[in-house]
């Protein structure tokens, strides 16, 4: 089965703690997340490795819930999170976020997608569009994250 992986970036006018510390605050997720339209850590937990996010998508990319575990979590540099348990089209699901100081007051976020589909016979053809459609929304989320912090600034 092909692996689907894509990385995608963008540069932010604020130090990597305060965007790590964005991203991952659940309270403010929504303030920003144009792919989200609920965003919490279950069991009133604290992100932080083992912790599981659950995250639902709007309704334009199927209000999917997925659930992740956190399998990594170190501030300011990197967060990454796995798929907890089958998600209708995907077999697995993993993303990771690096945050790179670049400057005074400015950083980069990388964030790096994984996935395979299934059913296996059909990842021909929803492998390309769902790395399509992952491609659109997360460009969108990071310039929307970079303009929460220029918005801010302003």
């Amino acid at each position: 089965m092909e692996r689907c992986r894509a990385v995608y970036s963008e540069e932010i006018a604020a130090s990597a703690e305060a965007v790590f510390d964005l991203v991952h605050d659940y309270d403010r997720r929504l303030s920003w997340d144009t792919l989200l339209r609920d965003a919490r850590v279950e069991d009133g937990r604290a992100p932080g490795v083992g912790a599981v996010a659950a995250c639902t998508g709007r309704w334009f990319v199927g209000g999917t819930c997925f659930r992740t575990r956190y399998m990594s979590f170190r501030r300011g540099e990197v967060a990454a999170v796995k798929l907890v348990g089958g998600v209708l089209l995907f077999e697995d699901w993993a993303a990771s976020i690096r945050h790179q100081p670049i400057g005074p007051m400015r950083s980069r976020v990388v964030y790096t997608l994984s996935f395979t589909v299934r059913p296996r016979v059909l990842a021909w053809l929803l492998g390309p569009a769902l790395s399509r459609v992952f491609g659109v929304e997360t460009r969108r989320r990071l310039r929307a994250l970079r303009a929460a912090f220029a918005q801010r600034d302003a």
